[in-house]
């Protein structure tokens, strides 16, 4: 679980940081996207007067298909965290924070526990890579049969296309 209880670090005093080892986290990111290995690598913490800037560097690897042969893959994936967290709740008083107008930041909950889950979930969704091949000279799929060319390379003995016909009959009546 990627949820890091930082009450001591709210009450200490700007530019305090501390690092936190991520180790062996596998995560849920959807029906498109499956984890070869688990994630790992750290976070780094560091106390602001506003709340924590979030500052990491994870890495994973992502179950993909070529994109020539369809055949399953790994793709190493590294993913850089650069994120504000705020409190929900102010340390001292235990009120709720006002954070309206900062949408696109992390929230820290009332409990002072930020989650980063869906911060990291997010970071390597984007980082999936768009064109992954199994090896640089993949041959890909047979256009006709559909067949791996990898594992069985053929050609298929082909005649004129029909739809040139017209134009076939063209070429041979200027010929004659």
């Amino acid at each position: 679980m990627l949820a890091i209880n930082v009450a001591g670090l709210l009450g200490s005093t700007p530019g305090t940081a501390r690092r936190y080892p991520v180790a062996d986290i596998r995560l849920d990111l959807g029906e498109d996207l499956l984890q070869a290995e688990p994630i790992v690598g750290s976070v780094r913490l560091t106390r602001t007067n506003r709340g924590l800037l979030v500052d990491g560097r994870l890495a994973t690897s992502l179950v993909e298909r070529c994109g020539r042969c369809l055949t399953p893959v790994t793709a190493d994936v590294e993913v850089e965290l650069r994120e504000e967290a705020l409190p929900t709740v102010d340390l001292e008083t235990g009120k709720p924070v006002d954070l309206s107008g900062e949408e696109a930041v992390l929230r820290i909950d009332a409990q002072h526990v930020l989650d980063l889950e869906p911060a990291v979930r997010e970071a390597v969704a984007l980082a999936e890579p768009m064109n992954v091949l199994c090896r640089d000279a993949c041959l890909g799929l047979c256009p006709d049969c559909g067949r791996d060319l990898n594992l069985e390379p053929h050609r298929h003995e082909r005649g004129p296309d029909p739809r040139l016909a017209p134009l076939a009959r063209l070429l041979d009546h200027e010929r004659d």
